[in-house]
């Protein structure tokens, strides 16, 4: 299982070196001249995987609220806080929160029906903490 936090990360930063396919506007509306999309210091994933994460970020595009998008490409392209973005479009941090976590599900879905391998899979593996309860449970089965 990926980390889909993990994998828009990277997204994002091969997102914002230009190599989008989709052709992302290079800012996003009513942001102009207020947001610098720099460091090449980010993490960053191969073209591969950008395009099949780009078509994943263009289906929210195309059927969910633009809101969820902008406040996806905010946050992993031109690496904006939640609550810069928040007091930027008048929101609270909790609302922007909510819309990127909604985003991050969907497009984690759109991966997961597309059932396409990505390079950084092995990178970006969802640590998976066994419950401590379990524990118990196997030590009381064999007193």
């Amino acid at each position: 299982m990926r980390d889909i936090q993990q994998v828009l990360e990277r997204w994002g930063g091969w997102a914002a070196r230009d190599n989008s396919g989709v052709g992302w506007s290079p800012v996003a509306a009513g942001f102009k001249g207020i947001v610098s999309v720099a460091s090449s210091t980010r993490p960053s994933c191969c073209d591969d995987d950008g395009l099949i994460i780009d078509g994943c970020v263009s289906r929210l595009q195309q059927i969910r609220r633009a809101d969820e998008l902008a406040a996806v490409m905010l946050y992993y392209v031109y690496g904006l806080s939640k609550r810069e973005i928040g007091r930027r479009a008048k929101i609270s941090e909790r609302e922007v929160r909510r819309r990127i976590e909604t985003a991050e599900g969907f497009i984690e879905g759109c991966l997961c029906m597309l059932d396409v391998p990505l390079q950084m899979d092995s990178e970006v593996e969802k640590k998976v903490e066994k419950s401590s309860s379990a524990g118990r449970k196997n030590y009381a089965t064999l007193v």
